[in-house]
C-alpha cells in the first residue's frame, strides 16, 4: 500500500499548496469588510545604500520602517490642508524585490478618507490623489535617518537626498482590492 502524499510547505505566497489558499481567503474577508470609498495604494522604499544597514540589523531597521512610514502618513492625513482626519491602512514588508534581491520596503493601502474625531463623521477625500509623493519622501527620509541615529545605527555615506514614495489612487471597493489581490498574489 503506498503512503498517502505528504506535502511539505515551500511557503511562498504564490504556491496554490502552501500561501495561495490563505491569502485568497484573507482577500475575501477583506472584501466583505472593504470601505466603500476610493482606495491608495503606497511603495515606500528603504534608499538602496541602507540595504547593508538593514540586513546586519533587521529588526530595528523594519521597526523604524513601519513607524516612520505610518507616522508620516498619518501626520499628512491629520494636515488640515491634506485631509484633516485620522487615516487608517494595512501595511506589509517585504523584504525581496520580485528577482529575490534584498530589497526592504512596505506596501501600504490607505483608505481615501478618515475620521475627523472632532465632528465624529468620517470625512472623504477631495482631490484626485492622496498626499503629494514628494512631500512624503522627504518627510519619511526625514524620520528615517533621525530614528537610525536614535537608535545608534550607522548610517552609511551617500545616502541620497531624495527617497522613493510612491501612492496611486487604484479604485474603489472591490475594483481595488481585485487590483491589490493581483499585486499580492501575482507578486
Amino acid at each position: 500500500m503506498k503512503p498517502p502524499f505528504n506535502h511539505r510547505s515551500c511557503g511562498h505566497r504564490s504556491c496554490t499548496q502552501c500561501q495561495n489558499h490563505e491569502t485568497s481567503k484573507w482577500l475575501d474577508r477583506q472584501i466583505r469588510q472593504a470601505v466603500a470609498g476610493r482606495v491608495f495604494y503606497g511603495d515606500i522604499y528603504l534608499a538602496y545604500e541602507l540595504r547593508p544597514l538593514a540586513w546586519c540589523n533587521q529588526t530595528a531597521v523594519y521597526n523604524i520602517l513601519f513607524d516612520c512610514a505610518a507616522s508620516t502618513l498619518k501626520d499628512f492625513g491629520l494636515n488640515p490642508a491634506n485631509l484633516g482626519a485620522d487615516i487608517g491602512m494595512t501595511a506589509v514588508l517585504h523584504t525581496h524585490s520580485r528577482r529575490l534581491d534584498y530589497h526592504p520596503h512596505c506596501h501600504v493601502i490607505v483608505p481615501g478618507g478618515g475620521i475627523d474625531k472632532r465632528r465624529r463623521q468620517w470625512k472623504k477625500l477631495k482631490g484626485k490623489y492622496l498626499f503629494n509623493e514628494f512631500a512624503l519622501a522627504r518627510v519619511f527620509r526625514a524620520r528615517c535617518l533621525d530614528a537610525f541615529n536614535k537608535a545608534e545605527l550607522s548610517i552609511p555615506i551617500g545616502v541620497p537626498k531624495k527617497w522613493v514614495v510612491d501612492c496611486a489612487h487604484v479604485g474603489r471597493g472591490k475594483s481595488a482590492l481585485k487590483y491589490l489581490s493581483a499585486i499580492c498574489i501575482g507578486a
